[in-house]
C-alpha cells in the first residue's frame, strides 16, 4: 500500500499552501494535483522526484510512509544512514553491468538538477573498469587546484557512500550540494556532534569550510585519480576520456587472452 494521496495533501496544508500554488510550484495542473490528493490517479516517477525535492523528503518516506500519522516533518526526514530511498538513477551496459558515467566540468551545473533524471545520466559519456569490485561508481571531473598537486582536469573516480557515517576522517570525497555543486576535498565527519561535514583542501591556500549535511544530495568516496602524469601533457577531458575507453577496450582483449 501507498500513501501518496494522504501524503501530498498533508505536505501541502503543512507548508499553507493552496493546490494552485503547488500546483504551480511543481509544474502540473491542479486538476492534476486534485487528482493526486483524491486517489483519482497517481503521479508518475519525475512529478514524485519533484514532490520529494520540493518538500524535502525522501522518495521512500514519501510513498510508503503515512507521515501524517507518523507526525514526520520533512525537516525530520533527513537521510544519513542512507535507510531510506535516496533519489540515484543508474545506466548499465548491454550485460545488465553497472555503468562508470563521467561528469565533465561543463556538465556539473546539469547535474546538481539531473542527477535523478535517467535521461540525463545517459547523455553522459560511460564506460566500466572490471578490477574495480562491484559497487557503484561514478566519476566526476575536477577543476581548479585546491587538491594540488592533482591537476585540474583529473578524474576522480568515486563509489557511492550509501551511509554518511561511514565517512573516514581525513580520506577524500566527492561532495555534492547546494553549497557548491560539485567539489572534491579532504572530509571530516562531526554529524555525531552537529550534523556538519568539515571540507579541507590540500592546497593550505583555501581555509576549511563546514557544510551542514542538509545542504547534501550525494557523497561519493575516492577511489581513483586518472590523469597524465606529466606536466605540458595534454589532459584534456576529451583524451581522458579517450586514454578510459583505450584502458578498458585493453582490458577485454586481455581477458579474452586469457
Amino acid at each position: 500500500m501507498d500513501y501518496i494521496r494522504e501524503n501530498v495533501r498533508y505536505l501541502r496544508r503543512l507548508k499553507g499552501l493552496t493546490q494552485e500554488e503547488l500546483s504551480d510550484a511543481l509544474n502540473i495542473k491542479r486538476s492534476q494535483l486534485g487528482a493526486y490528493e483524491e486517489g483519482r490517479a497517481k503521479p508518475n516517477y519525475e512529478v514524485l522526484v519533484n514532490m520529494a525535492k520540493f518538500f524535502s523528503i525522501t522518495l521512500d518516506a514519501l510513498i510508503t510512509k503515512n507521515l501524517e500519522k507518523s507526525k514526520i516533518a520533512p525537516e525530520d526526514e533527513k537521510d544519513i544512514k542512507g535507510k531510506n530511498l535516496r533519489v540515484l538513477s543508474l545506466t548499465v551496459d548491454n550485460a545488465g553491468k553497472e555503468n562508470i558515467e563521467l561528469v565533465p566540468v561543463k556538465a556539473a551545473a546539469g547535474y546538481m538538477t539531473g542527477y535523478a533524471d535517467p535521461s540525463y545520466l545517459e547523455e553522459l559519456n560511460k564506460f566500466r573498469l572490471p578490477f574495480l569490485p562491484e559497487s557503484t561508481y561514478r566519476a566526476f571531473e575536477i577543476k581548479g587546484d585546491s587538491m594540488y598537486p592533482l591537476p585540474s582536469g583529473s578524474i576522480v573516480v568515486g563509489e557511492y557512500m550509501e551511509n554518511w557515517k561511514d565517512i573516514k576522517d581525513g580520506q577524500t570525497y566527492l561532495v555534492i550540494s547546494n553549497h557548491d555543486g560539485i567539489v572534491y576535498k579532504r572530509v571530516f565527519s562531526q554529524i555525531e556532534e552537529n550534523q556538519t561535514l568539515v571540507m579541507r583542501s590540500d592546497n593550505p591556500s583555501y581555509p576549511a569550510y563546514s557544510l551542514h549535511v542538509d545542504e547534501v544530495h550525494e557523497v561519493w568516496r575516492a577511489v581513483l585519480h586518472i590523469s597524465y602524469a606529466n606536466k605540458g601533457s595534454e589532459s584534456s577531458f576529451h583524451n581522458i576520456v579517450q586514454l578510459m575507453q583505450e584502458m578498458q577496450k585493453d582490458i577485454k582483449s586481455l581477458k579474452k587472452k586469457d
